[in-house]
């Protein structure tokens, strides 16, 4: 899985944004937080599902579940704006 070569990510202290390209097929901006632009990091690297959510096990401590129900809300509405090649 790999983040579409016509998105840009830019990230600052807190928030993260995505921009599409004018070759993208969306139009806006997608705003989100760092753990938003740790998974469009690992994206740009290639990582599958499994990685990303093993990733953020290993920085971020939360409940059973929590960490693979967000991973895959984001990775679902990213698919939605053709953000991801799988």
């Amino acid at each position: 899985m790999k983040l579409n070569i016509n998105f840009i990510v830019h990230s600052d202290d807190d928030e993260t944004l995505l921009a599409p390209t004018a070759e993208a097929n969306f139009s806006g901006i997608v705003r989100g937080n760092k753990t938003f632009g740790t998974i469009l990091g690992l994206l740009e690297e290639g990582k599958s599902r499994d990685e990303i959510v093993a990733a953020l096990k290993e920085r971020f401590n939360a409940e059973d579940g929590v960490i693979e129900d967000d991973v895959d809300t984001i990775l679902e509405k990213l698919r939605s704006i053709g953000a991801i090649d799988d």
